[in-house]
């Protein structure tokens, strides 16, 4: 695969401007960004207010600036502005990279202060309303290009913002393929301990999402009581996922648990370290969630780690999951519809779940790996480059 940079001298300084760093697509997607700008000879900053990954991204030679550029409060937002084109005009960056809404603001007016290239990708959902609220996401697409995680989130963004069409790509999320189909066996034997998974687990389902309603964990713990209530015990099904200060739902979640007479059967067990693992621990992968997701990237992990899926029939899930398959797609919300998916899964056996897996795996690994989302967003990062650059 060329190098886009190759062309570019001096090589570019790329700044990408995310609210932290903590966990998430959009977090990722950063991080394997900042790395791949850094081995094509370019230099990589990125603006956040810290979290767990910035430890990733001094490995891979990758600069941090902590800055509070998750407020929302319009006077932090306006000394954002000023913090940033400080670090634009004393790094020389060449091109800023926002990819929220709140540091979008502040980015957008350093980098036309500075008079370089804005590039935003829209990681999350395209709101058609109230007004306020699609002014408020309009920075999203006042970029110089505007990169969708999604075929489904570009058609929102042309719905709900109608930009110039030739700003709009369709970049989809990439997966690191090899990262997620190589585990080692004692790093599932630590997991399973932690988790309590072995002999008498059965079919083990791993639902791995942060605790927020929206992602589905009510419509898979009814899943479960409805399967068990059918007499299909032999299961398991595991919550991984951070509650993020969700404690209320969380304790929900337990509740409904406890109600449904699942303990043991149904755990939250936190937030998964390593994912990779946990994939490989589990027999499916859940991914219900009860609104669209603008990409769905737990769907195309698990794939890549060779495990079947059962995902909602929207948004971006319903591109990267192949209808029997790689998977299941079910519609949103609908308990009955998860458990009967859940049940042909459980009935499959292993070796028709192997081979659903390997299909899975084939799918991620053609058209959704970290190296194509990576050399597709550099090119675009070049072009602007060369464009303005020759304008000064």
């Amino acid at each position: 695969m060329s190098n886009p940079f190759e062309n570019l001298s001096p090589r570019p300084t790329i700044l990408q401007v995310v609210p932290a760093l903590e966990t998430g697509g959009a977090e990722r997607t950063t991080v394997d960004v900042a790395r791949a700008v850094v081995a094509a000879g370019g230099r990589a900053i990125v603006a956040s207010r810290g979290g767990r990954m910035v430890a990733e991204l001094a490995v891979s030679g990758v600069e941090h600036v902590d800055m509070a550029v998750h407020s929302k409060n319009p006077v932090v937002m306006g000394l954002n502005v000023e913090r940033l084109a400080r670090v634009i005009q004393r790094e020389g960056v060449d091109l800023v990279h926002a990819r929220s809404r709140a540091p979008a603001w502040s980015a957008l007016a350093a980098a036309r202060r500075a008079k370089i290239p804005f590039v935003t990708t829209y990681h999350s959902r395209v709101h058609e309303k109230p007004r306020l609220k699609v002014f408020y996401n309009s920075v999203m697409v006042r970029g110089d290009a505007v990169i969708a995680n999604s075929a489904y989130t570009a058609g929102n963004i042309r719905a709900v913002h109608a930009p110039e069409e030739g700003r709009i790509f369709t970049v989809p999320r990439g997966i690191d393929i090899e990262a997620f189909s190589q585990v080692t066996p004692s790093r599932m034997e630590a997991l399973a301990r932690r988790w309590g998974v072995g002999e008498g687990s059965g079919t083990v389902f791993v639902h791995p999402a942060r605790l927020t309603r929206w992602k589905g964990q009510t419509v898979s713990i009814e899943a479960a009581r409805l399967l068990a209530a059918r007499g299909l015990n032999d299961f398991t099904l595991l919550f991984a996922g951070d509650a993020q200060g969700r404690d209320g739902y969380a304790a929900e979640l337990e509740k409904s648990i406890r109600e449904a007479g699942l303990q043991g059967r149904v755990r939250l067990v936190g937030h998964g370290e390593d994912m990779a693992a946990a994939y490989a621990l589990s027999d499916a992968v859940l991914s219900p969630s009860i609104e669209a997701e603008p990409f769905g990237r737990t769907a195309v992990e698990a794939q890549a780690a060779s495990r079947p899926v059962i995902v909602s029939d929207a948004g971006g899930q319903q591109e990267t999951v192949i209808e029997g398959e790689t998977g299941f797609r079910v519609a949103p919300g609908d308990a009955a519809a998860l458990a009967d998916a859940m049940a042909r899964v459980v009935e499959m056996g292993p070796e028709a779940r192997a081979a659903m897996g390997a299909a899975g795996h084939r799918n991620a690994a053609a058209h959704y790996s970290v190296g194509v989302m990576c050399a597709t967003t550099l090119g675009i990062y070049a072009r602007l480059i060369s464009k303005s650059r020759a304008a000064r």
